[in-house]
């Protein structure tokens, strides 16, 4: 069951994680590391979530990391990700990752559906073009439609004109939907496999968890043991924590970052 979590309230399940050997930290970016914007590029973390970001990361054995159904590409800028980035990305919701120390680690040729994203976008591009505020997103393994500047009725419109041409096109394209956002990628891979990955790249005792919408589910089903799951904003989740907000995100790192680095003086 989801509980809320109070900032300023002593939790049992964030102490202990605080505690673990080796921890990643694991972050959604829009809706939790930023909020959610009318461009999709002009996202940025909020300077408090980014502080305490980088607090964690200069902590020993505490890696962060952004996980994030971005392309890689998209997901380095708008995180202002460097080349000397402390923090691991993966993008494409875990079909992309970069590593510090590393780098950009290629992607599993398996899993790849049939049909190339050139083709989507060509037969995509005229549906959304017709629709105001519906706009979209090329990615490396297919595409997003955004439509956070659209009304209720026209994203249901180009939605469902979507889902036909997919259906008849790309039926084996995986298919999410989220937060104004419909998407599809030719690749199987969910956040639950960036969970799998982070652990076993940084052998971590825990993870802690964060998101904010349906596919950061995936990711909060797979956490067990030690690890946190923490909901941002409403809607149901198989997560331990519930916070309000990106703001209060940045008040729960805060105190996890002051837990941990605590317990390494």
């Amino acid at each position: 069951m989801t509980r809320t979590w109070t900032p300023g309230d002593a939790d049992a399940a964030l102490s202990a994680i605080a505690a673990t050997p080796r921890l990643v930290v694991a972050l959604d970016f829009d809706g939790t590391a930023s909020p959610l914007v009318p461009d999709p590029m002009a996202a940025r973390a909020l300077p408090e979530v980014a502080e305490q970001v980088a607090r964690l990361a200069a902590l020993p054995d505490t890696v962060v990391a952004y996980v994030s159904g971005r392309s890689m590409d998209d997901l380095r800028v708008i995180t202002e990700h460097t080349d000397d980035a402390l923090i691991a990305l993966a993008g494409s919701h875990g079909a992309q990752y970069w590593y510090p120390g590393v780098g950009a680690a290629e992607p599993d040729a398996t899993g790849t559906a049939e049909g190339s994203r050139e083709e989507l976008w060509e037969a995509a591009r005229p549906i959304i073009d017709r629709y105001e505020g519906a706009e979209l997103e090329p990615k490396t393994f297919g595409m997003g439609v955004h439509t956070r500047t659209a009304t209720p009725e026209v994203e249901k419109a180009v939605f469902a004109e979507i889902d036909a041409l997919v259906a008849e096109r790309f039926p084996h394209w995986r298919r999410r939907a989220g937060h104004r956002v419909l998407e599809f990628s030719s690749r199987a891979e969910g956040k639950d496999a960036a969970m799998t990955a982070l652990r076993e790249h940084f052998d971590a005792t825990a993870i802690l968890f964060a998101g904010d919408d349906v596919t950061d589910e995936d990711a909060m089903r797979v956490l067990s043991g030690d690890d946190l799951g923490v909901r941002v904003g409403p809607g149901e989740s198989a997560a331990a924590l519930r916070v309000e907000s990106p703001q209060q995100i940045a008040l729960l790192l805060e105190t996890l970052a002051d837990e941990r680095a605590s317990l390494r003086e």
